[in-house]
């Protein structure tokens, strides 16, 4: 049966546990978050000691995980099984052959046992038989990345379910440095919150601070400095970044650019300039619509256009295509033409 991971969770949490999960899936943030639940969890410590393992999917055969499965707990009501990495059982690669065993203990599971399947970074092929068995039979869970104007809504969630605050700007520095990459952003924000014993309000220097974000040296600054055609604000951040590859990689800066031009390509191709419309054009949050709408006015549509194709060909030099050009200049030739 398919389930959201609030509703799982908010199940577990009521101790309602299932024979079977099986979560897959894009984004590992779900996943880790109900595996981790129920490692954590569903025994108390002395019983994991014989009544829990965790297998590792290139380590067994699927057959192996099933007849784990058909034991029964040591001294206990209940053993959990989380099988981390599945998307490689080589069983569930091949696609229905040979999985007559699975398919068995599918319909037909072991009540004392509570089985895990951790399904990262892809979805299972549900034109297989065997996946809609799977989907049935099971706590379903289909893990999707979600999208980058729905992010500062998590972070405010996921802040605040810590018991701290975060203000805009920092909401939005995060989403714009991180996007949805929900396992990374969580990871951030840990760091963040760590350094402090009392709730504290996050706010943009915090951010700053601990996730490592120079001040005035970051792709965002570099965002704004175009926007604003500050020419020699453009030219310090670039030699930052030349400066330090390490941290700052030509190719992501390259990539952020890319991004960005992309959504004012698309809302310049709306029709409703509202802050909803924009919003919904360029897949941001409303919150930011109207800095899009000064960097619309600042390049028209041909110029987007034209920026989208120097950037393209500073991708295919920055890996080695027709390279003619060292990083650091570069970077410094494609904000040029970029601005002019």
């Amino acid at each position: 049966m398919a389930k959201t991971a609030d509703q799982i969770l908010t199940d577990l949490k009521g101790g309602a546990y299932a024979p079977i999960y099986f979560l897959h899936g894009e984004e590992p943030y779900f996943i880790d978050i109900i595996s981790d639940f129920i490692e954590k969890n569903a025994l108390n410590e002395a019983e994991k000691s014989f009544n829990q393992r965790i297998l590792y999917a290139k380590d067994v055969s699927l057959n192996n995980v099933i007849s784990a499965a058909r034991s029964f707990p040591m001294m206990g009501q209940r053993q959990v099984i989380i099988v981390k990495e599945a998307q490689e059982l080589a069983e569930l690669k091949k696609g229905d052959t040979g999985m007559e065993v699975f398919e068995a203990y599918l319909q037909n599971p072991q009540p004392s046992t509570v089985l895990v399947f951790c399904h990262k970074h892809k979805k299972i092929d549900k034109r297989k038989k065997i996946s809609k068995l799977i989907e049935k039979n099971t706590v379903f869970l289909e893990s999707n990345k979600i999208y980058e104007n729905k992010v500062p809504d998590w972070i405010q969630q996921y802040v605040s379910g810590k018991g701290y605050k975060i203000n805009r700007d920092a909401t939005m520095l995060l989403t714009e440095y991180i996007g949805n990459n929900l396992e990374r952003m969580s990871n951030e924000i840990d760091k963040i919150l760590i350094n402090f014993k009392e709730p504290v309000e996050i706010d943009s220097a915090l951010v700053q601070e601990y996730v490592g974000i120079s001040k005035d040296y970051n792709i965002f600054e570099l965002q704004k400095a175009l926007v604003t055609g500050n020419v020699l604000q453009a030219n310090r951040i670039i030699q930052y970044f030349a400066a330090d590859p390490k941290n700052h990689p030509v190719i992501l800066s390259i990539g952020f650019l890319h991004s960005f031009f992309t959504k004012l390509l698309l809302i310049h191709n709306h029709p409703d300039k509202s802050d909803r419309g924009v919003a919904m054009a360029a897949g941001v949050s409303p919150y930011i619509a109207k800095e899009y709408m000064a960097a619309v006015r600042r390049f028209n549509l041909n110029k987007v256009v034209q920026n989208l194709a120097y950037i393209y060909q500073a991708d295919l030099t920055s890996k080695g295509i027709n390279a003619s050009l060292a990083e650091d200049q570069l970077m410094k030739e494609l904000v040029y033409k970029l601005m002019h």
